[in-house]
């Protein structure tokens, strides 16, 4: 089973999410375990393997949504942290720009940092399940496991 670091799962993960406007992927190397990522502002296509869409050899790093951890991560954490809130977020969510007002009532209410240790609690279970669902073993930058 190949080995891949969580901080370029990470970072293979929120180049996937980003909604940039433009081309970006991010891919993990069946036989090695080596992230491959692209995009207009990142990398150049011709540092791809050639046969980086072969979902035999690479898988797809998946995005956020395709995790859950987009809206339905948002109203976990405030049905769980701030439940008297709860529709006032739904309002929020309406709308655009939802995200930033978002923070700035969970900064209003002392709950900022709480939501990030949530999200990124929820983000590497999440990454780690799907690696472990396509036959990665996830280690940290330091070699134990991240799992």
């Amino acid at each position: 089973m190949p080995s891949v670091k969580y901080s370029e799962l990470e970072l293979a993960l929120w180049l996937a999410s980003e909604d940039l406007g433009i081309e970006s992927g991010a891919w993990v190397s069946r036989e090695t375990g080596l992230v491959y990522s692209t995009s207009e502002e990142t990398a150049d296509e011709d540092e791809l393997p050639p046969d980086v869409g072969d979902p035999s050899r690479y898988a797809v790093v998946p995005d956020k949504r395709d995790l859950d951890l987009g809206n339905r991560l948002v109203f976990a954490f405030v049905a769980r942290e701030m439940p008297d809130r709860y529709d006032e977020v739904r309002s929020i969510f309406r709308r655009k720009g939802a995200y930033g007002r978002y923070k700035d009532l969970l900064e209003r209410h002392g709950m900022l940092d709480a939501w990030f240790e949530f999200e990124h609690a929820a983000t590497r279970r999440a990454l780690c399940e799907w690696a472990e669902s396509e036959g990665f073993t996830v280690v940290d930058d330091r070699g134990g496991s991240a799992a």
